[in-house]
């Protein structure tokens, strides 16, 4: 029996137009019934379609038709159908986020790479961490912070200056970004069933607001993390080019 795809596109050119390819070739169904989804675009529309499609149980297959594409495979029309079979599969479980606003308000957030503090003002964030309840730092001055998954590691959190973390590890990486005080402190590498809480401290004076993927969270007074091992993305990369080989190259580049 033929797999039925799903073909999903960002809104540039690129991706549009390979939509149109794609399926006039090999047809095109609504994702609660396709067999896989292929996700056209970058790394930012891979993202959103993971998000889309987390109650469907199905793989995603991703081809680049964006800017870096980390997480999307070489754009190409033919053996499309070989390719999909003989992809290997990675699981990826996504951040929780819990956040507390000044005002009283809770928001709830999933972030497949990372969940980050930021400062929203002229004056450097300053927040308290705690870690399984307990108080690890009583203050770190700084831009902001960010907890990231292996997934995630190479994103953002290399950017801030934070490891690279091997996709099988169970571990979060921690990592501040700026630093001024301690100035040299660059984060924490935590096991996967870490409780991670951010306390914002003068939250009036210094505000900050917090981002789980693309949701975005402004004045926020607390914010709690964690995995959710309940939330499966299955995510497929081709024959010799998965996620750990990618963060092996990431590390020699």
């Amino acid at each position: 029996m033929t797999p039925r795809i799903a073909f999903l596109a960002s809104g540039v050119e690129a991706a549009q137009t390979a939509l149109a390819a794609l399926t006039a070739r090999y047809g095109n169904t609504q994702p609660e019934a396709a067999s896989y989804v292929v996700a056209l675009g970058g790394d930012g529309f891979m993202l959103q379609t993971l998000h889309q499609t987390q109650s469907l149980d199905i793989p995603v297959y991703g081809m680049n038709c964006g800017t870096i594409g980390f997480l999307m495979n070489t754009y190409g029309e033919n053996d499309l159908l070989s390719r999909l079979a003989k992809a290997g599969e990675e699981v990826l479980n996504p951040l929780v986020m819990r956040a507390e606003t000044v005002g009283g308000a809770v928001a709830m957030g999933l972030a497949i790479n990372e969940v980050s503090l930021l400062r929203a003002g002229p004056q450097a964030a300053k927040l308290r961490i705690s870690v399984d309840g307990k108080v690890r730092m009583e203050e770190l001055v700084c831009d902001g912070a960010l907890v990231a998954t292996p997934a995630g590691s190479t994103a953002y959190n290399y950017s801030a200056h934070g490891p690279i973390v091997p996709i099988g590890a169970d571990v979060l990486a921690l990592t501040a970004i700026a630093a001024f005080r301690p100035r040299r402190w660059r984060g924490a590498l935590l096991p996967k069933a870490a409780v991670v809480r951010f306390d914002v401290l003068e939250a009036d004076k210094r505000p900050v607001r917090a981002d789980a993927d693309s949701m975005s969270v402004p004045d926020v007074l607390s914010v709690e993390i964690r995995s959710e091992p309940g939330i499966r993305h299955r995510i497929l990369f081709d024959e010799g080019h998965g996620l750990e080989e990618r963060l092996l190259r990431e590390q020699f580049a």
